[in-house]
C-alpha cells in the first residue's frame, strides 16, 4: 500500500444514492444516459411522450452525497390490466457495481404491485450479461426469444430474451 493511501481511502467519501420519482424534467438527463448505455438513443421528445401517459411511471436514481452529483440511472414502466412491462432501465457506467440496477427494479416493481399489476415483462438482449444476472437474481424466468430483434450498430442484430416474473 502506497504511504497515505491508508488515511486517504479511510476519508474517502462513499457515493451515496437515492431514488425518486420520475418526473417529466428529467427526460432530457434519460435521453443523455440512454444514449450512452443503448445503440438506438431514445429522444427526450420520446421520454416526454411516455411520461405524460398515466400508464407510464418510473424512477431515478440520483447521488446524494459523493464526490459528483446527479443521474446514476434511470428505469421507465408502464401497467395495464395486471401487467407491466420494463420500458427501458440504465444505469451510468461510472456508478455500475453499487446496485442501482437493484434498487430501480425493486422500485419498479413495488409501484407496479401498487398499481395492481401481477406480472412484469422486459425484453434483454441475449448479450446483455449484467443485466441478464440481475434479472435472473429477481426471478425473472426466460419465456421467448426474439432473434434479431436488436441492431448492434456495427450492421449486426441480436437477440432479445423476453422475461417473466410474477409478482403474486
Amino acid at each position: 500500500m502506497k504511504p497515505g493511501a491508508f488515511l486517504e481511502n479511510l476519508f474517502a467519501r462513499k457515493i451515496e444514492f437515492d431514488i425518486f420519482p420520475a418526473e417529466s424534467a428529467d427526460c432530457d438527463e434519460f435521453s443523455r444516459l440512454h444514449g450512452e448505455r443503448f445503440y438506438r438513443r431514445w429522444g427526450d421528445g420520446e421520454f416526454h411522450s411516455l411520461m405524460t401517459q398515466d400508464t407510464v411511471f418510473g424512477f431515478s436514481a440520483r447521488v446524494t452525497s459523493g464526490p459528483s452529483q446527479g443521474l446514476g440511472g434511470f428505469v421507465l414502466a408502464r401497467e395495464a390490466a395486471g401487467e407491466a412491462e420494463i420500458l427501458t432501465i440504465a444505469v451510468s457506467d461510472k456508478f455500475g457495481r453499487q446496485g442501482l440496477g437493484w434498487r430501480l427494479m425493486l422500485a419498479a416493481m413495488r409501484e407496479t404491485r401498487a398499481r395492481g399489476g401481477e406480472t412484469i415483462f422486459l425484453e434483454v438482449d441475449e448479450g446483455n450479461v449484467a443485466a441478464l444476472a440481475l434479472y435472473r437474481k429477481l426471478g425473472f424466468q426466460q419465456i421467448a426469444e426474439r432473434k434479431g430483434y436488436y441492431a448492434d450498430g456495427k450492421g449486426g442484430k441480436s437477440t432479445a430474451l423476453v422475461m417473466r416474473l410474477d409478482l403474486r
